[in-house]
Parts: C-alpha cells; structure tokens; sequence
C-alpha cells in the first residue's frame, strides 16, 4: 500500500510539473540584437511609363548590405511566438544589361517592418523554428544618382508597400535566458519607382525587391 501510495504521489507531481515545464516560456519576451545581411533583388518588373527611351534589356540590382537588426519576441506558449524585427537599411540601385555599370539611384533608405508567427520546436536547447507573417517596407528616401542626374533626372520616390515573409532558423541556449540565434527570411515585396525631371515624371518602373535577410547574434530572455 504505501508503495501504492508513494507511486500515486509521483505520477500526480508528473501530471502537474508537466504543463509547467511545457509552457516554461508561456508569457516571456525575448529580444535579439542582430547583424544582418540585407540581400535584394532590385529587379525591374514592368514599365509603367517611359519618356526617356529605355534600351531593350535594360535592368536593374541593388547592392547588399550588412546591418544591425533589433528583434523582440513574446512566447504564448513554449512552442508558438509572435515577433516583430525593425532595421534601417540603405542601398544604391545600378543598372544590369544594357544599362550595365549606370548609377541610378543612391541613398534609398527603408524599413522592413515584419510580423511573423513562429513555431519552435520542441528539441531541447536547440530549437529550430518556422515562421511566416506580413512586411510593410516603408520607403524613407531616395536620392538619383550621377548616371540619372545627367539625363535630366531631378528627383526620385520609391513607394512603400506590403508583402510577406517566410523564416527558418535555429536558436541555441547558452543558460536559461541567453542563447544564440541565427535566422534566414526570404520576401516577397514589390515598390514602384518614380523618376521626375522637375515635376514631369519622366519614368515609371515596378521593381521587385524579395530581398533575403540572414542573421545571427545573441538573444535575451525575460
């Protein structure tokens, strides 16, 4: 009986530290310090309008950059988690094909504002995760270059638009609330562009940006 009794008391003790021990981060906020690696398309879609004769073929790349990222995370449960990361990136846009070695716009400046819900899997103190939600790429500048300055072009916008992302990455724990993070998210995210010369819009282009952000650092949580 008291074998009974003693076994009784532990297989309750199991059933109750287990949900605990499940949702042990239930509630918890993690943020991520980051460097990032910001690789766009820059690619040109459709032509919307054209005064200035684009030659057959011409195209268009932006540059990549590396640049620090702020992440922060909160965990409904110990499995599913709803984060959001903010960086401020900045790119220069040349020509490919026939416009190939052309300096067309400089100093663009945006923000990949994104949400996404992950889900962590359930492997120990490394945890791999998948994740997919919205972007909102807010356009904040842009500025043309030599080569568009020299045909005329005096001014540039790029419009801010709303996509989506998908992520993978893996976060391995160095103590209870510290660890290492490393994370990959592709986009899928088109701007149009604006080329004035004065206030005549001399060129319309759709591009599509669908840049990979990859990055690595450490995580906190709290």
């Amino acid at each position: 009986m008291k074998k009974l009794t003693i076994a009784a008391a532990l297989a309750a003790a199991t059933m109750l530290a287990t949900p605990a021990m499940a949702d042990s981060n239930a509630g918890k906020f993690q943020v991520k310090v980051l460097a990032t690696g910001v690789l766009p398309d820059g690619k040109i879609d459709t032509v919307n309008t054209d005064l200035v004769g684009l030659p057959v073929g011409s195209q268009t790349e932006a540059n990549d950059v590396v640049v620090p990222t702020a992440a922060v995370e909160y965990y409904f449960s110990d499995n599913i988690s709803l984060e959001t990361i903010c960086c401020v990136t900045k790119h220069k846009v040349r020509g490919t094909g026939a416009l190939a070695g052309a300096d067309l716009v400089k100093d663009v400046l945006f923000i990949p504002a994104t949400f996404t819900l992950k889900y962590h899997m359930p492997l120990g103190p490394v945890k791999p995760y998948v994740g997919a939600g919205p972007s909102l790429f807010i356009m904040l500048d842009s500025k043309p270059d030599v080569d568009a300055v020299g045909l005329g072009v005096t001014s540039t916008k790029l419009s801010s638009n709303v996509g989506v992302a998908v992520q993978a990455g893996v976060d391995i724990a160095m103590s209870d609330n510290m660890g290492i993070s490393l994370d990959a998210k592709k986009y899928w995210m088109n701007t149009t562009a604006k080329f004035y010369a004065g206030s005549t819009l001399a060129l319309e282009t759709k591009h599509k940006i669908d840049p990979w952000l990859v990055s690595g650092g450490l995580y906190f949580r709290f």
